[in-house]
């Protein structure tokens, strides 16, 4: 008898899988997906599917994996083309962003009354799963995921080979004066698979206070640019008063996710083509260096994140 059709999310695409049989296996299912994506079945890395209550293996059967009708799973893995590729070392162009700088925006964007009242809703109405308890005395890390923690682009045999060099140093390192939140424009569901497959799930170093995803976001509007998404730390100020304007930072690779909260943003070095700069990028080991250093100020707002750089050169030594 057939089985639900499924949708499989590889290298930002996504690939209708319809036709399944009763006795379609998951190596039956690798076989139909190295045809549609050039990746080789060795190559294939596949999450969310579950046989018996544990991860499932070639030989199990896709009617025992509980599946649901157009339901989402992950692959990783390079396809041969992208292999011939990286061994060729082509000229990398990095991937343009419509982006800006937040001081190109002259209307004061933070003091709009139609987007605090978006932003009073959305602390009325979003539900938030905490993980862990707020500690006493801790400022406020929120972080986003794509191309500040992992390279989500680029194809690869696993989740790590992705994740942003020195990450769980990094968590490590910060947890000790930041409570962390994991901010992404995407899903909840899939902020819970990349946390669990980078690692950062259940890390016995550090915690992760909660996820938020695009539902937290709003809209605004600004002349010139049109409609922008963003990220108005204000929805967490509002569920948790101890968390201010004076003792948040937010790490981000798009400077537009904190337009309303433009004082505590740093923009963050895009990290993508993994493959190519994960023996070079040392981003996030001197962004652990400035976390720890102004950790003990009583007002980061007062900073300018966008030259921490600067600001770490002239004090890191002190």
């Amino acid at each position: 008898m057939p089985l639900p059709a499924i949708i499989v999310k590889w290298a930002g695409r996504e690939f209708p899988i319809e036709d399944l049989e009763d006795s379609t296996t998951l190596a039956d299912l690798k076989k139909i997906l190295e045809e549609k994506t050039d990746v080789r079945r060795e190559r294939q890395k596949i999450f969310g599917l579950k046989c018996k209550g544990k991860p499932a293996v070639d030989s199990d059967h896709m009617r025992d994996m509980g599946l649901k009708e157009k339901q989402k799973i992950m692959m990783v893995g390079s396809s041969e083309e992208t292999i011939m590729k990286a061994m060729e070392l082509p000229d990398v162009k990095p991937e343009v962003v419509n982006d800006f700088d937040i001081e190109e925006v002259i209307i004061a964007v933070p003091q709009r009354q139609e987007f605090l009242d978006k932003i009073q809703r959305r602390v009325s109405t979003i539900k938030i799963n905490q993980f862990t308890e707020p500690r006493e005395n801790k400022k406020l890390l929120v972080l986003d995921i794509d191309y500040t923690l992992f390279d989500h682009r680029s194809s690869a045999e696993s989740a790590a080979e992705l994740k942003r060099p020195f990450l769980h140093e990094f968590l490590t390192a910060a947890y000790e004066d930041y409570d962390i939140v994991i901010w992404s424009a995407t899903s909840m569901k899939w902020i819970d698979v990349k946390m669990k497959e980078l690692g950062v799930t259940g890390h016995p170093a550090y915690k992760i206070l909660f996820h938020l995803d695009s539902a937290s976001m709003i809209s605004v509007w600004v002349p010139e640019r049109g409609v922008l998404d963003c990220k108005p730390l204000g929805v967490i100020w509002g569920k948790y008063p101890q968390y201010s304007a004076k003792n948040t930072i937010m790490f981000d690779d798009v400077s537009r996710n904190f337009i309303m909260n433009p004082q505590n943003g740093l923009k963050i070095r895009p990290f993508r083509e993994a493959h190519f700069n994960r023996d070079t990028d040392r981003e996030l080991i001197k962004l652990g260096r400035y976390l720890k250093l102004i950790a003990s100020l009583d007002d980061l707002s007062e900073l300018n994140h966008k030259k921490w750089e600067r600001y770490l050169e002239k004090n890191g030594s002190k």
